[in-house]
C-alpha cells in the first residue's frame, strides 16, 4: 500500500471546527496553514462586548462582530457533549476556571485554547488575517487570497492582499456572522424605535424593565 500523498492545505477559520480539523490534518501528515481574523483562536466563542456599526446587520460595509455570544451566556448541554473523544471537556482547576457542568461561554473558549496549544496548532495559525477569496485554478488547486483583517474596507485596491495556492481548503469560518433579516412582516419597524438583530445585543442592561 502506497504512503499518504502530503497536501498543502488551507483552513478558513480557527474556532472548534477549524482547530479539529487542522489536528486532524496534521496528524495524517499534511502541512496545514489555518486563516483566522480575529486577535485569538476559538471562534463564537471569543466574546466581545463590541456590537456592530449596523444593528441589523444589513450595511455591507458595517464593521463586522464576529461573536455572537452574550455575557451571561452558559451552554445548553453539559460538557461531556461537547468535548473532543479524545479530549474531554473535563473540569480544571485554576483561576477563572468554571467547574459547572453547565459551564459559561468563558470556559469553553479556555477549553478550545487548551486544545490549541496541547497539540501545537497555535503555531500554525496565522491571526488577524481574513480569507477574501478562495477559488479553483489550473490542475484542481485552490487560489486562496488572504489580507489583513483590519484592512479598510473602504479601498479598492489590493496592494495588502497575498495570494496563495493550496492542495485543499477547508472552510470552518461557521454561519453565525451574517444574520436573517424578517423584514417582510408588515410595521416591524413602525412598532419599535430600536429593533436590533440579537446578533448586535451582548449586554441585557439597555432593555431592563421594557
Amino acid at each position: 500500500m502506497s504512503s499518504l500523498t502530503t497536501r498543502h492545505v488551507a483552513v478558513i477559520g480557527a474556532g472548534a471546527a477549524g482547530l479539529i480539523a487542522a489536528r486532524e490534518l496534521r496528524r495524517e501528515g499534511h502541512h496545514v496553514v489555518v486563516f483566522e481574523r480575529g486577535k485569538q483562536v476559538g471562534g463564537t466563542w471569543v466574546y466581545t462586548p463590541e456590537s456592530e456599526s449596523d444593528p441589523l446587520g444589513v450595511d455591507p460595509k458595517r464593521r463586522v462582530v464576529h461573536s455572537s455570544l452574550y455575557d451571561s451566556l452558559r451552554t445548553n448541554l453539559p460538557r461531556e457533549c461537547m468535548g473532543v473523544r479524545d479530549y474531554p471537556f473535563e473540569r480544571r482547576e485554576g483561576k477563572d476556571r468554571d467547574p459547572r457542568r453547565f459551564p459559561g461561554h468563558r470556559e469553553v473558549l479556555m477549553y478550545l485554547q487548551d486544545f490549541a496549544a496541547d497539540f501545537g496548532i497555535g503555531e500554525v495559525v496565522r491571526l488577524q488575517t481574513e480569507v477574501v477569496i478562495a477559488g479553483l485554478v489550473e490542475e484542481g488547486k485552490w487560489r486562496v487570497r488572504s489580507r489583513p483583517s483590519n484592512y479598510n474596507r473602504m479601498r479598492s485596491d489590493d496592494c495588502d492582499c497575498v495570494d496563495e495556492i493550496y492542495d485543499a481548503v477547508v472552510v470552518c469560518s461557521g454561519h453565525y456572522v451574517q444574520p436573517r433579516i424578517a423584514d417582510n412582516i408588515p410595521g416591524l419597524f413602525s412598532v419599535f424605535s430600536y429593533c436590533p438583530h440579537l446578533l448586535s445585543l451582548f449586554l441585557y442592561a439597555p432593555f431592563t424593565f421594557q
